[in-house]
């Protein structure tokens, strides 16, 4: 087998007197997507903020392509620029139009040309239905909008690795499943994800393997059949007990 594009080992990290990852050891092989489930508090967000360098670990490693980015000596701004990840904030630039938005890294970080960014800026709007808003300002998109521009400038510098926090959690319900099947689009593209979700039943249809974060540690992956439908772990039947109706019956249809 080949070696996995992330490898996380024994990562820890605490605010504080509070620990929050307690030793977590976690592979993501090239295509797969990951979904990280779990009650508020039990790190997913922390997990996701590590491996894109927004913090730093107290112990362990990050691996990305066999490179310890985790060691203090890494520039952080030369990783992040190989990892696209998408908040459930936006975080557009909203003195930006969309089209400046989405290129923005690849003008700034790889130096591309302007004229190339935009070809691809303007190619990959296209695809969402969004290429006749390039020129607008965020404000004068709806939410659901808004966030699949940002997965579209995580996406446009081609990463090794996208990471999905909640993005759903700050939508209005109408608006989730037009994100949700921009997410589905790229999983079955190939794109290596990464994603915290409470979206239960899109986690079962779209991931390739699914982590139950419990107050700092894995206590149980596997794959969402396994997880979902034969969960070994008490702690990860009383979690998904609470969604035991939206999860009952066939698999979701895929599109």
């Amino acid at each position: 087998m080949s070696d996995p594009l992330l490898r996380l080992t024994g990562i820890r990290k605490s605010f504080g007197t509070a620990e929050v990852l307690r030793g977590i050891d976690l592979d993501v092989a090239e295509g797969d997507v990951v979904a990280l489930i779990g009650a508020s508090g039990s790190g997913k967000s922390t997990l996701l903020r590590v491996i894109n360098l927004l913090e730093r670990v107290d112990d362990g490693q990050v691996l990305l392509r066999g490179e310890d980015i985790s060691d203090p000596r890494v520039k952080p701004d030369a990783v992040r620029a190989r990892i696209g990840v998408v908040f459930q904030h936006f975080n557009l630039f909203p003195h930006l139009s969309v089209l400046d938005n989405v290129t923005l890294a690849s003008r700034h970080v790889l130096r591309r040309d302007r004229a190339e960014s935009e070809a691809r800026a303007l190619e990959l709007l296209g695809r969402i239905g969004l290429a006749e808003h390039a020129r607008s300002y965020p404000d004068r998109l709806s939410g659901g909008q808004q966030q699949r521009v940002a997965i579209v400038r995580a996406i446009a510098t081609d990463p090794d690795l996208l990471l999905l926090d909640e993005i759903t959690s700050a939508l209005d319900p109408e608006l989730v499943g037009d994100v949700l099947a921009l997410v589905r689009d790229l999983a079955t593209a190939g794109t290596t994800i990464v994603m915290a979700t409470h979206e239960m039943a899109f986690a079962r249809d779209v991931a390739d393997r699914v982590v139950f974060l419990d107050r700092g540690v894995i206590a149980e992956e596997g794959t969402p059949d396994e997880v979902f439908r034969r969960p070994r772990e008490q702690r990860t039947r009383e979690f998904l007990a609470r969604f035991s109706e939206p999860l009952a019956g066939d698999p979701l249809p895929r599109q």
